[in-house]
């Protein structure tokens, strides 16, 4: 395998001598670092590790993207960058490629075919700018799933709803049994989560969010349908009290142990599951788009590499970017994180079925782009900012976070 991508790459990228013999230290630099997650980040590592003479040097962040976002950025332009680092494809890297300090990869891309195995296509494209790759795609991972605690619902003497409403149906029974009925940490990336690809996807629906993320319309905001998606969140807020938990994972223990019922929370939860024995259908259901409207958000994880003036180090960069999308690697990786692969061409017969419905999902084409693909971060920080200033702050109505959110995408660029 180490041969015949080296053999590859060289084709591609006339660098053959640059090749480093004697491997090279790769520090990645990362925000995975649950539980799931973190074994999830071996799989890469060991296959890397295992199949070139470079050695993985793992540079975890925690907190997530909001804590790890600035501290990448600040190691880049302060000169001392990472090898590789992990960013949602999209535009959050979108000014340091625009500075010329992020690596091309397009002789990777056109070397592999990626443009041919990439499935959902827009994962690529947005690695993409001006027609050149700058960033190898590793999963799919979709926002908009609520998971479901069996234990939850049996101690509340009830079956695991099918949607949004069944859900609301039955909080009374929830809170009887003194189950918290919603879980959230205290982010504001996960309260705000809730609204952007949950709530306004599954009550106003695909095409209104669609028209407000991508289009900047603000009289959509302000219209009837977002004006029921904001009622909803507001509703939600009121469902959480008891939750105690700062970060996602915590969360999604609250549900796995039955002290709440219900997360919203990306699919990457499902790694938490698996790594605590948990079986999909019986200990925890899952709902995409709440049950009510089930899209596929077709988001997920990305590698950059930034530039480090030395041909062998940005060639084994290039060699690590290839062997992220190689069939193996892609298959260990997503089944321990529990996420798609980006391939198409990947056997998944034995994966579960919330996976499943994942898969049907992206063979319908029922899919819709990842909310930092379509809005830049500063614009995704504003957001977010007043969501979780709504979600903290019971005094404020769905009206007034309403319009402060159509001035936000009138504005948004």
């Amino acid at each position: 395998m180490k041969t015949i991508l080296r053999a590859l790459l060289c084709g591609a990228m006339t660098m053959g001598a640059a090749h480093a013999q004697d491997g090279v230290k790769l520090e990645v630099m990362h925000w995975w670092t649950s539980g799931g997650e973190a074994a999830a980040v071996r799989k890469l590592a060991d296959g890397i590790n295992g199949r070139t003479a470079h050695s993985w040097v793992d540079s975890a962040i925690a907190g997530g993207v909001d804590i790890a976002r600035p501290v990448i950025i600040s190691r880049i332009i302060g000169g001392s960058p990472p090898t590789a680092f992990q960013f949602n494809p999209g535009r959050q890297a979108l000014e340091l490629i625009e500075a010329g300090l992020l690596l091309d990869l397009t002789d990777v891309a056109k070397a592999q075919r990626w443009a041919e195995i990439v499935n959902p296509p827009s994962l690529l494209e947005a690695c993409t700018v001006d027609g050149r790759v700058y960033c190898a795609p590793v999963n799919i991972h979709s926002w908009n799933w609520m998971w479901l605690s069996g234990p939850a619902y049996e101690a509340a003497g009830l079956a695991m709803p099918a949607d949004w409403t069944g859900f609301l149906n039955s909080v009374p029974a929830l809170r009887k049994a003194g189950i918290t009925p919603l879980a959230m940490g205290g982010q504001a990336w996960q309260q705000a989560g809730l609204f952007n690809s949950g709530i306004a996807i599954a009550i106003a629906g695909p095409e209104a969010w669609l028209s407000v993320m991508r289009d900047r319309n603000a009289d959509v905001v302000r219209g009837e349908d977002y004006g029921r998606a904001f009622q909803a969140y507001a509703e939600a807020r009121t469902l959480s009290d008891g939750t105690g938990v700062q970060d996602w994972n915590q969360a999604t223990r609250a549900v796995m142990t039955g002290r709440a019922a219900a997360q919203f929370m990306g699919d990457w939860a499902q790694a938490e599951f698996a790594l605590a024995g948990k079986t999909a259908g019986v200990d925890y259901g899952c709902l995409p788009g709440l049950g009510l409207r089930p899209y596929l958000q077709t988001g997920g994880d990305a590698f950059f590499f930034p530039k480090q003036g030395n041909p062998a180090v940005e060639a084994a960069q290039k060699e690590m970017a290839a062997l992220m999308l190689s069939p193996e690697v892609q298959v260990s990786f997503n089944s321990a994180k529990r996420s798609l692969p980006v391939r198409g061409d990947v056997d998944l017969t034995t994966v579960n079925e919330c996976t499943r419905q994942g898969l049907d999902l992206l063979a319908k084409g029922r899919t819709l782009p990842s909310t930092v693909q379509l809005i830049s971060a500063d614009t995704n920080t504003q957001l977010n900012d007043l969501l979780t200033e709504f979600w903290n702050t019971p005094s404020m109505t769905a009206g007034d976070v309403q319009e402060r959110y159509a001035r936000i995408i009138a504005d948004a660029r």
